[in-house]
């Protein structure tokens, strides 16, 4: 037998997984680290916590999965996203890592958006706005902020590209993480928008070499083979951001399919026919994914964290299950209550920080139950407006799902009522680490694309059809609820 190894950095731990070829888990562990939050709006982390935990996590899973090391093809690893490291010329970090949810460069964001920058195309046909999480204002407000830091640093990159160093010695980005928040395009890096912002020296310290998911990165040095407890040479294979390697792992692949990934938030990704770039929408990002492919992406702010706000305060002594069950037994539409599922702004497609939550239609026959239902609506309502926005640029054939809403039979109809959709819900445990494994089996040689590597390791496990006459009903509602958010931004003004 051979195996693989699948590696997911997340914001609180570091998990690893042995996959067989087939794409059945063998082992798995999880690692977990501190995050640091020195001011409001800032998030840190220390890189050598990230090391140490893969080599606890590779450890335990393999020795869990009980196969040999010498049998590990290969090993591909993702991680958060713009998660910022400075490092020296040894790969040692020369301050604590800025991590996704860092928000101290809004101010950085707000000068890159006024630029007007043809690389800003990708950030909604260029309306922006610029996220204060992503790699050039954080790169900015380093070398304002603290210039010797930044003078000092021999490489500036990633979460993904310090593993990659440390794991091979090579020091390259990956195509992912570039082109959807480096604004790298198929040109390369963004010159003129650095130049504009005097950060042309970020160049020298970024990787020179940027490599596809999927791509051979180098074998595991000396100095990591005795820390993972793997052969010397073991081939690493690039990965990249963890949903968009959990598209892999659903094993969303070609023109018109869609990943629905769920949890605190909500990422709506699809494999698109052509480049195309419009407000409301991220993207089209070309061969983030897969070669000659594009991808576009929207996505909502707050949707599983909705529901927990609620039970935390609301319903704390009532188990999910009894939620879900009473929402259930109340018709779509909650008997006229509505809900707006902005607590924490909107992403796509408006793309307006200070919007926020409502509750209309509140009466008092209205019991937690309604209330539920309605909020898991407007969740399931606000993923329906995003895929809508795509327009013409991507229409859904094929809808996957991964996440916190694989838990609720309640919200898993609900999405595919107002999608108007048949859901697909896989086998996978973890989207982002089958998507790894996928690419390391690519990677290794074991299929001939990372396509076919989906179609040999992903299977679905169940397919949710839409009750029409609740699609009926969600039409009807649609309207209002995009109403609802323009008739609050109106009281606002």
């Amino acid at each position: 037998m051979s195996y693989v190894i699948g590696v997911d950095g997340g914001t609180e731990s570091l998990r690893a997984m042995v996959f067989d070829l087939s794409g059945r888990p063998q082992g798995s562990a999880a690692v977990p680290y501190a995050t640091e939050f020195p001011r409001p709006g800032r998030a840190e982390q220390d890189p050598a916590d990230w090391w140490a935990a893969l080599g606890r996590a590779v450890q335990g899973a393999v020795a869990e999965a009980g196969v040999a090391p010498g049998d590990v093809l290969a090993l591909c690893h993702d991680t958060t996203c713009c998660s910022v490291v400075a490092l020296d010329a040894d790969g040692r970090a020369l301050r604590p890592a800025l991590i996704w949810m860092d928000v101290r460069a809004a101010e950085e964001a707000a000068e890159i958006a006024a630029t007007g920058d043809p690389a800003l195309a990708v950030n909604g046909a260029g309306a922006g706005p610029v996220s204060a999480e992503w790699m050039i204002p954080k790169a900015l407000w380093l070398k304002r902020n603290e210039p010797d830091v930044f003078a000092r640093a021999v490489r500036i990159g990633e979460y993904q590209d310090y593993l990659t160093y440390h794991l091979t010695g090579r020091w390259a980005g990956s195509l992912n993480n570039a082109a959807v928040r480096w604004h790298h395009g198929p040109e390369g890096p963004p010159r003129g928008l650095l130049a504009a912002l005097d950060l042309d020296d970020l160049l020298e310290k970024w990787p020179q070499e940027i490599l596809a998911p999927g791509a051979p990165l180098g074998g595991l040095t000396g100095a990591a083979s005795a820390h993972l407890g793997l052969p010397a040479g073991l081939p690493v294979i690039q990965g990249g951001a963890d949903a968009f390697i959990g598209m892999i792992g659903l094993g969303v692949s070609e023109p018109g399919e869609l990943a629905l990934i769920t949890g605190s938030s909500h990422l709506v990704l699809g494999i698109a026919e052509a480049k195309t770039h419009r407000p409301g929408m991220w993207g089209a990002y070309a061969d983030a994914v897969y070669p000659g492919k594009y991808v576009v992406e929207g996505g909502q702010t707050s949707t599983g964290s909705v529901l927990a706000w609620f039970k935390r305060h609301f319903a704390a002594d009532t188990p999910w299950d009894d939620l879900n069950a009473a929402a259930a037994a109340i018709p779509p539409g909650a008997e006229g209550l509505l809900s707006l599922d902005h607590f924490q702004g909107n992403r796509t497609p408006f793309t307006d920080p200070h919007s926020r939550g409502a509750l209309v239609g509140l009466s008092l026959a209205h019991t937690p139950g309604h209330v539920f239902r309605a909020l898991v609506e407007g969740v399931c309502l606000g993923t329906r407006l995003t895929v809508d926005q795509f327009g013409d640029a991507f229409r859904p054939s094929r809808i996957v799902v991964a996440g916190g809403a694989t838990n609720s039979p309640l919200w898993l109809s609900i999405h595919a009522s107002t999608l108007g959709a048949p859901i697909e819900r896989t086998e996978a445990p973890e989207a982002p680490l089958l998507g790894c494994a996928i690419l390391a089996a690519h990677g290794a040689g074991r299929f001939a694309s990372i396509e076919e590597g989906c179609r040999a390791m992903v299977r679905t496990q169940e397919t949710v059809a839409p009750d029409l006459a609740a699609q009926q009903d969600y039409a009807k509602m649609l309207p209002r609820y995009e109403a609802l958010y323009h008739g609050l931004k109106a009281l606002r003004a």
